[in-house]
């Protein structure tokens, strides 16, 4: 017989840690077309973010995404970068990024202001110009501003800076301090039918709800959530390492079992815009934790089916199947 269940998981998760130095560096020019060069030392593992680094440093110049170039590379050519690690890139890099392209812009606006008889406070970078607060008829493209500030003044702008939480040592005796200076929240629902004559478990939907600061690219972040998700279904029913006599038996895709896109239930994702001021723009991260409750709402769900609490992944049918038969031998 096919059963239904339902079961919910919520977690915490740290961001950028502290209990060590975790810096970033980034260096930001802006060039006289009015685009603007990225450098830094972070890696693209398809997560997006090198996007959403393009798009701070963009918001922060008043320029178009379309308009930023990052370029990710190795410290031969690109500032130090700890590194795509504990879900820290843009909370940590992307700090970075904005306080080198402040560093940038400020250039401009000095350049800038004795052009439009202001003072530099008095100016913002905005829809590729350089205007005046509060009057937006009176501004110069960011173009002309470059060229004005590299031709003119000799002053080309460009920006470095970097970014390090504050560093917070845990103490030696007691183990407490402040070991991450951001944590994300969420909370995920399993829907799964189980049936109890086989213990084959298909999970049905999942709901996600996570809140990772104001998502700079929310399009980018439920693509994470869902990666995450397809990685915590696989944890959760398929994916073992089996090992004989001290060797991996299944070293490859042909029997490392892991789901497809056939395997994927629905997916409904929702997002919490909870701005955090530590955050460029109160973004913080999403990252690993979006697979960390996955596996536990699924288990939950099944013993909200059939009564049977799994605690060695991955809940096979064999192991469902068996935990089924020992309750039913215990109420016999």
């Amino acid at each position: 017989m096919i059963k239904r269940g339902k079961g919910m998981a919520c977690m915490w998760y740290p961001i950028g840690f502290t209990v060590a130095a975790n810096a970033s560096a980034a260096t930001v020019k802006v060039n006289t077309d009015g685009t603007a060069t990225v450098l830094t030392g972070t890696v693209e593992t398809g997560q997006g973010a090198l996007t959403v680094l393009g798009q701070i440093a963009a918001q922060t110049l008043g320029i178009a995404t379309d308009d930023v170039h990052v370029v990710s590379a190795d410290t031969d050519s690109t500032p130090m970068d700890t590194g795509a690690i504990a879900s820290r890139t843009t909370y940590v890099t992307g700090n970075a990024i904005v306080l080198a392209a402040e560093k940038a812009r400020e250039i401009l606006f000095e350049a800038a202001a004795p052009l439009l008889n202001v003072r530099p406070e008095q100016l913002e970078a905005v829809d590729k110009k350089i205007r005046v607060l509060s009057f937006p008829d009176r501004f110069l493209p960011i173009d002309k501003v470059v060229a004005h500030a590299e031709n003119t003044l000799g002053k080309p702008s460009i920006g470095s800076a970097s970014y390090n939480p504050p560093t917070v040592e845990m103490d030696p005796e007691t183990g407490q301090g402040k070991p991450f200076n951001a944590y994300v929240y969420a909370t995920q629902i399993a829907d799964v039918e189980v049936d109890d004559e086989t213990g084959e478990v298909e999970v049905k939907k999942i709901t996600a709800v996570h809140d990772c600061g104001t998502p700079i690219n929310p399009m980018l972040v439920e693509g994470q959530i869902q990666g995450g998700i397809s990685m915590g279904v696989g944890f959760a029913l398929q994916e073992e390492i089996l090992f004989k006599d001290g060797t991996q038996i299944n070293p490859n895709l042909t029997n490392y079992i892991m789901p497809t896109s056939l395997d994927m239930p629905e997916l409904e994702v929702e997002l919490v815009d909870n701005y955090d001021p530590t955050g460029p723009f109160g973004a913080k991260g999403a990252g690993e934790p979006t697979a960390v409750p996955t596996a536990a709402a699924i288990m939950n769900a099944i013993y909200d089916a059939v009564g049977v609490r799994i605690t060695n992944l991955p809940a096979t049918a064999e192991k469902v199947l068996a935990a089924i038969q020992e309750k039913n031998k215990a109420v016999a």
